[in-house]
């Protein structure tokens, strides 16, 4: 049986290499509150834990398919993967990262499918959903505009550097998800940790870097014009959503790009059917996986194919994880 053979024979779960990605606004709190294995020095704002970006495609970190890249695995076991619906989609639909925001994010949107086409035609649309796992007293997200903001009031805010009041904000809590639509103009800082599910894509445009230069005094690049095509100018404030404290499975979002729930469990639990793409990103607890034994723990990411067999989480301390499902159910 060849090692590709074995692969499909023993499809389960699949955990990958995290990608450690250095930010200006990044810190440690990836290593000292997730345990990432984080370089000795440098400050780092993104653990791509799950990706099949260009940018970085994620390495199979463990069992059969050790060594293995999700790009090998879309190529040559799309079904398996993704299941019936696999032939819609030319990459792996998710991104998923961490976030460490120690300082504030830059102001910025991502485009939809078509602002995706004609502004950044080797990138897709970004619809992304954050959950806040920890956040400092001092901290802040931004997410939409304040109601009777339209491009001229923006504009005018741009030329006096007073974009934040533009943009509806609240200090963030751990339990906090934000879903934030392609087009909604967004910032997030001061010390929060995030875990982020998004569609594959790095279009990112910059409104508003909060002054911010470098050692050599250089500011980031910003593409004003870009975003404010991108903008969906209708849209207005991003409210964010909690589960209950005593509910044990909640959803959180239900969108095209993936159906995202909040699971809290004493006892054994699927991820869900066979033939639906499942990834599992543990907030807090541990667990194992009721056939292979392989151990969950905290800052994992286990995205579990639509032909795997092995579906079961058996918890050994209160587990309490992101669920998240494509093609949405």
């Amino acid at each position: 049986m060849s090692h590709n053979d074995y692969m499909v024979a023993t499809f389960g779960p699949l955990r990958f290499e995290p990608y450690f990605r250095p930010m200006p606004w990044g810190g440690r709190a990836l290593a000292t509150l997730l345990g990432k294995p984080l370089p000795p020095s440098g400050c780092f704002g993104e653990s791509w834990e799950v990706s099949d970006h260009p940018r970085h495609r994620s390495v199979v970190a463990c069992g059969p398919g050790r060594g293995t890249s999700l790009r090998q695995l879309m190529l040559q076991h799309p079904v398996e993967l993704l299941g019936e619906k696999a032939r819609q989609l030319p990459t792996f639909p998710w991104l998923i990262k961490f976030l460490d925001c120690r300082e504030l994010l830059s102001v910025q949107v991502h485009p939809d499918s078509a602002a995706a086409a004609a502004l950044c035609p080797n990138e897709g649309s970004k619809t992304e959903a954050w959950y806040v796992l920890h956040a400092e007293t001092a901290s802040r997200i931004y997410a939409g505009l304040r109601p009777g903001i339209g491009p001229s009031e923006l504009r005018t805010a741009l030329d006096e550097g007073t974009v934040a009041d533009c943009l509806h904000s609240f200090v963030p809590q751990a339990g906090d998800c934000v879903f934030l639509p392609a087009g909604t103009v967004h910032a997030v800082g001061g010390g929060v940790l995030l875990a982020e599910i998004q569609e594959t894509s790095d279009a990112t445009f910059r409104l508003f870097d909060w002054n911010r230069v470098d050692a050599h005094g250089q500011a980031r690049p910003l593409h004003i014009n870009e975003a404010l095509t991108a903008i969906h100018w209708e849209a207005g404030p991003v409210q964010p959503d909690r589960a209950p404290a005593d509910a044990d499975r909640w959803t959180l979002v239900r969108a095209e790009p993936f159906h995202l729930e909040l699971v809290r469990a004493r006892w054994e639990f699927a991820t869900g059917p066979r033939g639906t793409l499942n990834a599992v990103i543990v907030l807090a607890g541990t667990a194992h996986w009721s056939a292979s034994g392989a151990a969950v723990q905290r800052g994992d990411v286990w995205v579990v194919p639509a032909a795997a067999v092995e579906r079961r989480l058996v918890p050994t301390q209160p587990l309490e994880a992101l669920l998240a499902t494509w093609p949405a159910q």
